[in-house]
């Protein structure tokens, strides 16, 4: 069983960044492919990045690629998203999620624990 918080969502301005975390409990978390997906207010979860276990691969929607980093410390058993040049359209709640497997995957059924959402609120 993996345990999954998020943190560092918030409201900030077009244009400008924020860092969210996403802390695993467990032993195991260098053997989790991890990603962060989002959901807006009258949307269906989406997916927004992903990361193999090593964090030698990485996956980006074409809507944040250039725009989101996603990278992870395994020592830390901590996940990241970099977001710069956030855009009133990335509002929307951000979840962390867990697979119980190394093999990445850009879809939200593949993904076996999640955690439980942080806000993230751009402003024009």
């Amino acid at each position: 069983q993996v345990q999954l918080v998020e943190s560092g969502g918030g409201l900030v301005q077009a244009g400008g960044s924020l860092r969210l975390s996403c802390v695993a409990s467990g032993r195991t978390f260098s053997r989790h492919a991890m990603g962060w997906f989002r959901q807006a207010p009258g949307k269906e979860r989406e997916f927004v990045a992903a990361i193999s276990w090593s964090g030698g691969s990485t996956y980006y929607a074409d809507s944040v690629k250039g725009r989101f980093t996603i990278s992870r410390d395994n020592a830390k058993n901590t996940v990241y998203l970099q977001m710069n040049s956030l855009k009133p359209e990335d509002t929307a709640v951000y979840y962390c999620a867990a697979r119980d497997t190394i093999v990445v995957v850009t879809f939200s059924r593949g993904y076996d624990y999640w955690g439980q959402g942080t806000q993230v609120t751009v402003s024009s």
